[in-house]
Protein backbone atom coordinates (compact mmCIF):
# COMPACT_ATOMS: atom_id res chain seq x y z
CA UNK A 1 0.00 0.00 0.00
CA UNK A 2 1.16 3.55 -0.65
CA UNK A 3 -0.09 7.13 -0.28
CA UNK A 4 -0.54 9.39 -3.27
CA UNK A 5 0.64 12.77 -2.06
CA UNK A 6 0.22 16.13 -3.79
CA UNK A 7 -2.50 17.66 -5.91
CA UNK A 8 -0.65 17.40 -9.26
CA UNK A 9 -0.29 13.61 -8.96
CA UNK A 10 -3.94 13.27 -7.97
CA UNK A 11 -4.99 15.35 -10.97
CA UNK A 12 -2.87 13.30 -13.34
CA UNK A 13 -4.18 10.05 -11.88
CA UNK A 14 -7.85 10.95 -12.37
CA UNK A 15 -7.20 12.45 -15.78
CA UNK A 16 -5.73 9.12 -16.84
CA UNK A 17 -8.48 7.07 -15.24
CA UNK A 18 -11.54 9.14 -16.04
CA UNK A 19 -10.35 11.10 -19.06
CA UNK A 20 -11.52 14.37 -17.51
CA UNK A 21 -10.11 17.20 -15.39
CA UNK A 22 -13.32 18.59 -13.88
CA UNK A 23 -13.76 17.70 -10.20
CA UNK A 24 -16.65 18.45 -7.89
CA UNK A 25 -14.24 19.32 -5.08
CA UNK A 26 -10.68 20.55 -4.85
CA UNK A 27 -7.97 17.97 -5.18
CA UNK A 28 -6.54 18.76 -1.76
CA UNK A 29 -9.78 17.67 -0.09
CA UNK A 30 -9.33 14.17 -1.55
CA UNK A 31 -5.60 13.74 -1.09
CA UNK A 32 -5.86 12.28 2.42
CA UNK A 33 -8.44 9.72 1.22
CA UNK A 34 -6.42 8.25 -1.62
CA UNK A 35 -4.82 5.16 -0.17
CA UNK A 36 -4.55 2.86 -3.14
CA UNK A 37 -2.59 -0.10 -4.39
CA UNK A 38 -1.33 -0.57 -7.97
CA UNK A 39 -3.84 -3.40 -8.39
CA UNK A 40 -6.81 -1.17 -7.50
CA UNK A 41 -5.58 1.54 -9.87
CA UNK A 42 -5.48 -0.99 -12.70
CA UNK A 43 -8.93 -2.21 -11.71
CA UNK A 44 -10.42 1.28 -11.75
CA UNK A 45 -8.95 1.90 -15.20
CA UNK A 46 -10.47 -1.34 -16.43
CA UNK A 47 -13.90 -0.61 -14.93
CA UNK A 48 -14.05 2.93 -16.27
CA UNK A 49 -13.25 1.71 -19.77
CA UNK A 50 -15.85 -1.04 -19.70
CA UNK A 51 -18.73 0.60 -17.82
CA UNK A 52 -19.60 4.22 -18.56
CA UNK A 53 -21.53 4.67 -15.29
CA UNK A 54 -18.33 5.31 -13.32
CA UNK A 55 -17.61 8.84 -14.55
CA UNK A 56 -17.49 11.02 -11.46
CA UNK A 57 -14.71 11.40 -8.97
CA UNK A 58 -16.97 10.50 -6.05
CA UNK A 59 -17.93 7.20 -7.67
CA UNK A 60 -14.29 6.45 -8.36
CA UNK A 61 -13.39 7.25 -4.76
CA UNK A 62 -16.05 4.80 -3.59
CA UNK A 63 -14.12 2.08 -5.38
CA UNK A 64 -10.76 3.21 -4.04
CA UNK A 65 -11.79 3.69 -0.42
CA UNK A 66 -14.09 0.71 0.07
CA UNK A 67 -12.18 -1.60 -2.32
CA UNK A 68 -13.81 -2.82 -5.51
CA UNK A 69 -15.33 -5.96 -4.02
CA UNK A 70 -16.91 -4.12 -1.10
CA UNK A 71 -18.15 -1.24 -3.25
CA UNK A 72 -20.05 -3.39 -5.72
CA UNK A 73 -20.33 -6.76 -4.01
CA UNK A 74 -18.31 -9.82 -4.96
CA UNK A 75 -20.65 -10.96 -7.75
CA UNK A 76 -20.44 -7.61 -9.58
CA UNK A 77 -16.70 -7.28 -8.95
CA UNK A 78 -15.99 -10.73 -10.40
CA UNK A 79 -17.31 -9.60 -13.78
CA UNK A 80 -14.25 -7.37 -14.13
CA UNK A 81 -11.72 -9.89 -12.90
CA UNK A 82 -9.45 -11.02 -15.68
CA UNK A 83 -6.72 -12.98 -13.91
CA UNK A 84 -7.28 -15.33 -11.00
CA UNK A 85 -4.73 -17.54 -9.28
CA UNK A 86 -6.33 -20.81 -8.17
CA UNK A 87 -4.88 -23.19 -5.58
CA UNK A 88 -5.98 -26.78 -4.98
CA UNK A 89 -4.77 -28.99 -2.10
CA UNK A 90 -7.91 -30.85 -1.02
CA UNK A 91 -6.36 -34.32 -1.24
CA UNK A 92 -3.10 -35.52 -2.79
CA UNK A 93 -2.59 -33.09 -5.68
CA UNK A 94 -0.74 -29.79 -5.15
CA UNK A 95 -1.93 -27.52 -7.94
CA UNK A 96 -1.80 -23.88 -9.01
CA UNK A 97 -3.27 -22.26 -12.11
CA UNK A 98 -3.73 -18.85 -13.71
CA UNK A 99 -7.06 -18.50 -15.53
CA UNK A 100 -8.34 -15.54 -17.51
CA UNK A 101 -12.09 -14.71 -17.44
CA UNK A 102 -12.89 -18.14 -16.03
CA UNK A 103 -12.37 -19.90 -19.37
CA UNK A 104 -8.83 -19.48 -20.68
CA UNK A 105 -6.04 -21.31 -18.85
CA UNK A 106 -2.73 -19.46 -19.05
CA UNK A 107 -0.94 -21.97 -16.84
CA UNK A 108 -1.88 -25.06 -14.87
CA UNK A 109 0.78 -26.75 -12.78
CA UNK A 110 0.36 -29.86 -10.65
CA UNK A 111 2.50 -31.99 -8.39
CA UNK A 112 0.95 -35.43 -7.94
CA UNK A 113 1.51 -37.68 -4.93
CA UNK A 114 0.02 -40.80 -6.53
CA UNK A 115 3.30 -42.72 -6.51
CA UNK A 116 3.87 -41.83 -2.86
CA UNK A 117 0.49 -43.14 -1.69
CA UNK A 118 0.31 -46.16 -4.00
CA UNK A 119 2.23 -48.34 -1.55
CA UNK A 120 -0.39 -47.59 1.11
CA UNK A 121 -3.32 -48.43 -1.16
CA UNK A 122 -4.82 -44.97 -0.59
CA UNK A 123 -4.10 -41.44 0.56
CA UNK A 124 -2.56 -41.00 4.03
CA UNK A 125 -3.72 -37.52 5.17
CA UNK A 126 -0.69 -36.65 7.32
CA UNK A 127 1.74 -37.69 4.61
CA UNK A 128 -0.20 -35.76 1.98
CA UNK A 129 -0.19 -32.56 4.06
CA UNK A 130 3.60 -32.71 4.52
CA UNK A 131 4.22 -33.10 0.79
CA UNK A 132 1.86 -30.20 0.07
CA UNK A 133 3.99 -28.02 2.36
CA UNK A 134 7.10 -28.95 0.44
CA UNK A 135 5.71 -28.24 -3.03
CA UNK A 136 3.06 -25.51 -2.79
CA UNK A 137 5.43 -22.54 -3.23
CA UNK A 138 7.23 -24.20 -6.13
CA UNK A 139 3.98 -24.97 -7.93
CA UNK A 140 2.74 -21.38 -7.51
CA UNK A 141 6.01 -19.99 -8.88
CA UNK A 142 5.87 -22.34 -11.86
CA UNK A 143 2.32 -21.26 -12.69
CA UNK A 144 3.16 -17.55 -12.49
CA UNK A 145 6.29 -18.00 -14.61
CA UNK A 146 4.52 -20.05 -17.27
CA UNK A 147 1.67 -17.54 -17.50
CA UNK A 148 4.10 -14.63 -17.62
CA UNK A 149 2.17 -12.90 -14.87
CA UNK A 150 3.50 -11.00 -11.89
CA UNK A 151 1.84 -11.62 -8.56
CA UNK A 152 0.61 -8.00 -8.35
CA UNK A 153 -1.06 -8.32 -11.75
CA UNK A 154 -3.55 -10.84 -10.37
CA UNK A 155 -7.10 -9.70 -9.72
CA UNK A 156 -7.90 -12.26 -7.02
CA UNK A 157 -6.61 -15.31 -5.20
CA UNK A 158 -8.83 -18.41 -5.07
CA UNK A 159 -8.46 -21.65 -3.17
CA UNK A 160 -10.44 -24.74 -2.26
CA UNK A 161 -12.00 -24.36 1.19
CA UNK A 162 -13.60 -27.81 1.28
CA UNK A 163 -14.73 -30.51 1.32
CA UNK A 164 -11.53 -32.51 1.60
CA UNK A 165 -8.82 -33.51 4.05
CA UNK A 166 -8.58 -30.66 6.54
CA UNK A 167 -4.81 -30.95 7.00
CA UNK A 168 -4.16 -30.70 3.26
CA UNK A 169 -6.78 -28.00 2.70
CA UNK A 170 -5.10 -25.80 5.30
CA UNK A 171 -1.87 -25.75 3.28
CA UNK A 172 -3.51 -24.24 0.22
CA UNK A 173 -5.78 -22.00 2.26
CA UNK A 174 -2.87 -20.62 4.26
CA UNK A 175 -0.86 -19.95 1.09
CA UNK A 176 -3.84 -18.18 -0.49
CA UNK A 177 -4.39 -16.06 2.63
CA UNK A 178 -0.74 -15.01 2.66
CA UNK A 179 -0.77 -13.96 -1.00
CA UNK A 180 -4.10 -12.16 -0.54
CA UNK A 181 -2.76 -10.23 2.45
CA UNK A 182 0.52 -9.28 0.77
CA UNK A 183 -1.07 -8.19 -2.52
CA UNK A 184 -4.26 -6.79 -0.97
CA UNK A 185 -6.32 -8.76 -3.49
CA UNK A 186 -9.64 -10.48 -2.66
CA UNK A 187 -9.50 -14.01 -1.28
CA UNK A 188 -12.17 -16.18 -2.91
CA UNK A 189 -13.24 -19.42 -1.24
CA UNK A 190 -14.35 -22.23 -3.54
CA UNK A 191 -16.32 -25.42 -2.93
CA UNK A 192 -14.34 -28.36 -4.27
CA UNK A 193 -17.33 -30.19 -5.73
CA UNK A 194 -18.71 -27.16 -7.54
CA UNK A 195 -15.21 -26.46 -8.85
CA UNK A 196 -15.31 -29.85 -10.61
CA UNK A 197 -18.49 -28.73 -12.36
CA UNK A 198 -16.85 -25.46 -13.40
CA UNK A 199 -14.06 -27.37 -15.17
CA UNK A 200 -16.58 -27.55 -18.01
CA UNK A 201 -16.43 -23.78 -18.50
CA UNK A 202 -12.79 -24.02 -19.54
CA UNK A 203 -12.36 -23.54 -23.31
CA UNK A 204 -16.15 -23.77 -23.91
CA UNK A 205 -19.17 -21.50 -24.17
CA UNK A 206 -21.16 -23.50 -21.60
CA UNK A 207 -23.64 -21.60 -19.45
CA UNK A 208 -26.47 -22.74 -17.12
CA UNK A 209 -28.99 -24.25 -16.96
CA UNK A 210 -27.77 -27.85 -17.28
CA UNK A 211 -27.86 -31.24 -15.58
CA UNK A 212 -24.54 -32.34 -14.11
CA UNK A 213 -23.41 -35.85 -13.26
CA UNK A 214 -20.72 -35.38 -10.63
CA UNK A 215 -18.86 -38.63 -9.95
CA UNK A 216 -15.67 -38.92 -7.94
CA UNK A 217 -14.01 -40.97 -5.23
CA UNK A 218 -16.14 -39.40 -2.52
CA UNK A 219 -19.32 -38.26 -4.25
CA UNK A 220 -21.89 -39.32 -6.83
CA UNK A 221 -24.57 -36.73 -7.48
CA UNK A 222 -27.05 -35.62 -10.13
CA UNK A 223 -27.27 -31.84 -9.92
CA UNK A 224 -29.55 -29.32 -11.61
CA UNK A 225 -27.42 -26.22 -12.13
CA UNK A 226 -29.94 -23.43 -12.70
CA UNK A 227 -27.53 -20.49 -12.62
CA UNK A 228 -23.89 -19.86 -11.75
CA UNK A 229 -24.81 -19.46 -8.09
CA UNK A 230 -27.92 -21.60 -7.93
CA UNK A 231 -28.02 -25.39 -8.03
CA UNK A 232 -30.09 -28.23 -6.62
CA UNK A 233 -28.94 -31.78 -5.84
CA UNK A 234 -31.54 -34.08 -7.39
CA UNK A 235 -30.00 -37.34 -6.22
CA UNK A 236 -26.84 -38.80 -4.72
CA UNK A 237 -25.33 -42.03 -3.51
CA UNK A 238 -26.83 -43.52 -0.36
CA UNK A 239 -23.66 -45.46 0.47
CA UNK A 240 -20.46 -45.86 -1.57
CA UNK A 241 -19.57 -43.29 -4.22
CA UNK A 242 -18.90 -44.59 -7.71
CA UNK A 243 -15.20 -43.78 -7.49
CA UNK A 244 -14.95 -45.47 -4.11
CA UNK A 245 -16.57 -48.60 -5.57
CA UNK A 246 -14.05 -48.53 -8.43
CA UNK A 247 -11.13 -48.36 -5.98
CA UNK A 248 -12.44 -51.18 -3.80
CA UNK A 249 -13.21 -53.52 -6.69
CA UNK A 250 -9.81 -52.76 -8.24
CA UNK A 251 -8.14 -53.77 -4.98
CA UNK A 252 -10.24 -56.93 -4.91
CA UNK A 253 -9.05 -57.80 -8.42
CA UNK A 254 -5.44 -57.05 -7.55
CA UNK A 255 -5.22 -54.02 -9.85
CA UNK A 256 -3.76 -51.57 -7.37
CA UNK A 257 -4.28 -47.86 -6.73
CA UNK A 258 -5.82 -45.69 -8.06
CA UNK A 259 -8.52 -48.15 -9.07
CA UNK A 260 -10.57 -46.19 -11.60
CA UNK A 261 -7.93 -45.90 -14.33
CA UNK A 262 -6.83 -49.51 -13.77
CA UNK A 263 -10.34 -50.92 -14.23
CA UNK A 264 -10.90 -48.69 -17.25
CA UNK A 265 -7.73 -50.04 -18.83
CA UNK A 266 -8.26 -53.79 -18.32
CA UNK A 267 -12.01 -53.57 -19.07
CA UNK A 268 -11.22 -52.66 -22.68
CA UNK A 269 -10.11 -56.24 -23.29
CA UNK A 270 -12.97 -57.80 -21.30
CA UNK A 271 -16.53 -58.87 -22.03
CA UNK A 272 -19.09 -56.67 -20.25
CA UNK A 273 -21.72 -59.43 -20.69
CA UNK A 274 -19.66 -62.13 -18.99
CA UNK A 275 -21.18 -61.47 -15.55
CA UNK A 276 -24.58 -59.98 -14.76
CA UNK A 277 -24.11 -57.73 -11.75
CA UNK A 278 -27.19 -56.08 -10.17
CA UNK A 279 -28.01 -52.39 -9.98
CA UNK A 280 -28.96 -50.85 -6.66
CA UNK A 281 -32.75 -50.80 -6.30
CA UNK A 282 -33.02 -47.11 -5.42
CA UNK A 283 -35.85 -44.81 -6.47
CA UNK A 284 -35.53 -41.41 -8.05
CA UNK A 285 -32.13 -40.06 -8.96
CA UNK A 286 -30.27 -41.60 -6.01
CA UNK A 287 -27.59 -44.30 -6.32
CA UNK A 288 -26.35 -47.30 -4.35
CA UNK A 289 -23.14 -49.16 -5.12
CA UNK A 290 -22.46 -51.16 -1.94
CA UNK A 291 -24.60 -54.09 -3.14
CA UNK A 292 -22.77 -54.15 -6.48
CA UNK A 293 -19.44 -54.19 -4.70
CA UNK A 294 -20.58 -57.15 -2.56
CA UNK A 295 -21.86 -58.99 -5.65
CA UNK A 296 -18.41 -58.72 -7.24
CA UNK A 297 -16.82 -60.03 -4.04
CA UNK A 298 -19.14 -63.05 -3.88
CA UNK A 299 -18.49 -63.82 -7.56
CA UNK A 300 -14.73 -63.67 -7.09
CA UNK A 301 -14.95 -66.03 -4.10
CA UNK A 302 -16.66 -68.63 -6.30
CA UNK A 303 -14.24 -68.42 -9.22
CA UNK A 304 -11.06 -70.40 -9.65
CA UNK A 305 -7.68 -68.82 -10.16
CA UNK A 306 -6.53 -67.17 -12.34
CA UNK A 307 -9.44 -64.77 -12.32
CA UNK A 308 -10.92 -63.45 -15.58
CA UNK A 309 -9.96 -59.94 -14.52
CA UNK A 310 -10.86 -58.29 -17.81
CA UNK A 311 -14.37 -59.74 -17.86
CA UNK A 312 -14.97 -58.94 -14.20
CA UNK A 313 -13.75 -55.37 -14.64
CA UNK A 314 -15.82 -54.84 -17.80
CA UNK A 315 -18.98 -56.27 -16.24
CA UNK A 316 -18.57 -54.21 -13.08
CA UNK A 317 -17.85 -51.04 -15.08
CA UNK A 318 -20.93 -51.66 -17.23
CA UNK A 319 -23.15 -52.00 -14.16
CA UNK A 320 -21.88 -48.71 -12.68
CA UNK A 321 -21.95 -46.66 -15.85
CA UNK A 322 -25.30 -48.01 -16.96
CA UNK A 323 -27.11 -46.61 -13.94
CA UNK A 324 -25.12 -43.35 -13.95
CA UNK A 325 -26.02 -42.76 -17.58
CA UNK A 326 -29.68 -43.74 -17.27
CA UNK A 327 -30.51 -41.55 -14.27
CA UNK A 328 -28.67 -38.53 -15.63
CA UNK A 329 -30.42 -38.83 -18.98
CA UNK A 330 -33.74 -39.33 -17.18
CA UNK A 331 -33.23 -36.13 -15.17
CA UNK A 332 -32.51 -34.09 -18.31
CA UNK A 333 -35.61 -35.41 -20.07
CA UNK A 334 -37.98 -35.02 -17.14
CA UNK A 335 -36.82 -31.47 -16.35
CA UNK A 336 -36.65 -30.41 -19.98
CA UNK A 337 -32.96 -29.46 -19.85
CA UNK A 338 -31.05 -29.65 -23.11
CA UNK A 339 -27.50 -29.76 -21.73
CA UNK A 340 -25.72 -32.46 -19.71
CA UNK A 341 -22.35 -31.98 -18.05
CA UNK A 342 -19.93 -34.58 -16.66
CA UNK A 343 -17.61 -33.74 -13.77
CA UNK A 344 -15.26 -35.41 -11.31
CA UNK A 345 -12.55 -38.03 -11.57
CA UNK A 346 -14.85 -40.78 -12.84
CA UNK A 347 -15.81 -38.48 -15.74
CA UNK A 348 -12.45 -39.53 -17.22
CA UNK A 349 -13.73 -43.10 -17.64
CA UNK A 350 -13.64 -43.92 -21.35
CA UNK A 351 -16.79 -46.07 -21.33
CA UNK A 352 -18.83 -43.39 -19.53
CA UNK A 353 -17.63 -40.70 -21.94
CA UNK A 354 -18.48 -42.95 -24.90
CA UNK A 355 -22.06 -43.40 -23.67
CA UNK A 356 -22.67 -39.68 -23.31
CA UNK A 357 -20.90 -38.85 -26.57
CA UNK A 358 -23.24 -41.25 -28.35
CA UNK A 359 -26.22 -39.61 -26.64
CA UNK A 360 -25.10 -36.20 -27.88
CA UNK A 361 -24.74 -37.51 -31.43
CA UNK A 362 -28.12 -39.25 -31.48
CA UNK A 363 -30.30 -36.68 -29.69
CA UNK A 364 -30.81 -32.95 -29.25
CA UNK A 365 -29.10 -33.03 -25.86
CA UNK A 366 -25.70 -31.34 -25.90
CA UNK A 367 -23.10 -32.98 -23.68
CA UNK A 368 -20.07 -31.25 -22.18
CA UNK A 369 -17.09 -33.12 -20.72
CA UNK A 370 -13.89 -31.62 -19.31
CA UNK A 371 -10.58 -32.43 -20.95
CA UNK A 372 -9.09 -35.46 -19.20
CA UNK A 373 -6.53 -33.34 -17.36
CA UNK A 374 -9.36 -31.29 -15.82
CA UNK A 375 -11.43 -34.28 -14.65
CA UNK A 376 -9.19 -35.09 -11.69
CA UNK A 377 -8.21 -32.51 -9.07
CA UNK A 378 -6.60 -29.40 -10.56
CA UNK A 379 -6.36 -25.68 -9.86
CA UNK A 380 -7.73 -24.43 -13.19
CA UNK A 381 -11.22 -25.54 -12.16
CA UNK A 382 -10.78 -23.68 -8.85
CA UNK A 383 -9.91 -20.43 -10.60
CA UNK A 384 -12.78 -20.88 -13.06
CA UNK A 385 -15.20 -21.53 -10.21
CA UNK A 386 -13.95 -18.44 -8.40
CA UNK A 387 -14.70 -16.31 -11.46
CA UNK A 388 -18.25 -17.57 -11.91
CA UNK A 389 -19.32 -18.37 -8.35
CA UNK A 390 -16.57 -17.42 -5.92
CA UNK A 391 -17.38 -16.16 -2.43
CA UNK A 392 -15.16 -13.49 -0.91
CA UNK A 393 -13.72 -14.77 2.35
CA UNK A 394 -11.90 -13.12 5.20
CA UNK A 395 -8.49 -14.11 6.47
CA UNK A 396 -10.24 -15.89 9.34
CA UNK A 397 -12.04 -18.38 7.08
CA UNK A 398 -11.47 -22.06 7.88
CA UNK A 399 -11.32 -25.29 5.91
CA UNK A 400 -14.13 -27.83 6.16
CA UNK A 401 -14.08 -31.58 5.57
CA UNK A 402 -17.73 -31.95 4.60
CA UNK A 403 -20.16 -29.64 2.89
CA UNK A 404 -21.96 -27.44 5.46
Amino acid sequence: MRLIYGAPRVVRFFENVLGESRFDKTCSEYTSLLIVSPGIILFVKRVCKRQSAFTTLSECLKILILSPSRAFGTAQYLKFMALILGLETSCDETAAAIVRDGRTVLASELNSQTDIHRKYGGVVPEVAARYHLESVNEVIDLALDKAGVGIHELDAIACTQGPGLVGTLLVGLSAAKAISWVTQKPLLAVDHLYAHICANYIDTDLSPPFICLLVSGGHSQVIHVKAHREWLILGETLDDAAGEAYDKVARLLGLGYPGGPQIDKVARDGDSRAFKFPEGAVKGYDFSFSGLKTAVLRTVEKLEQPLPVGDLAASFQDAVNRVLFRKTHQAAKELGVSKIVLAGGVAANSDLRKRFTQLSEESEIKVFMPALKYCTDNAAMVASCAHFAGVEAGLDCMAYSRQP
